[in-house]
């Protein structure tokens, strides 16, 4: 179905709807492959990315991970839970507030996260490495422009004609 929508043979717009779907499987298929690439590290691809944002935010709160990585609230507890269960993260009190918890990277933790940049790399580099610097260039681009697309609102104009 999605080769037929891409083709346009479902009318107008079914280009675009097939294009959204290809994202879609493509994101899915290699969020797969990485997650599959995690697994004996004992994280997922929601893991990985608080445990690469620890590093660069220093010790934060569970709210500002939440709002950095735009992961649900209840979802964020799941990970840190998780991490925090296979000793990798540890929530500590927070100097600035001692009633609330900062989010830390332990020493185990900051292994599993070099063993995951380098099965990240692996993957990444079978997912990407055929694409040519300046493909990949142009990909970040056209990507960042869907990614500010789709968080704008949709203008109030009737749908194009269709230009066939």
């Amino acid at each position: 179905m999605l080769e037929r929508l891409l083709a346009g043979d479902g009318g107008f717009a079914a280009d675009r709807v097939g294009l959204g779907m290809l994202l879609a499987e493509a994101h899915n298929r290699s969020r797969q492959r990485l997650n599959e690439a995690l697994r004996p590290l004992g994280i997922n691809v929601r893991g990985l990315a608080v445990l690469l944002a620890l590093p660069l935010y220093g010790p934060v709160s569970q709210r500002d991970l939440i709002d950095r990585l735009r992961i649900d609230k209840s979802a964020m507890v799941r990970i840190i839970d998780e991490l925090e269960e296979s000793g990798l993260v540890a929530r500590e009190r927070a100097p600035q507030d001692r009633r609330a918890y900062s989010i830390v990277l332990t020493s185990q933790g900051e292994q599993t996260l070099a063993a995951a940049r380098q099965a990240a790399g692996e993957v990444g580099g079978h997912l990407f490495g055929p694409l040519s610097a300046s493909e990949r260039e142009q990909l970040v681009e056209l990507l960042r422009g869907v990614a500010e697309r789709a968080t704008a609102p949709l203008p109030d104009t009737a749908a194009p004609a269709d230009p066939r």
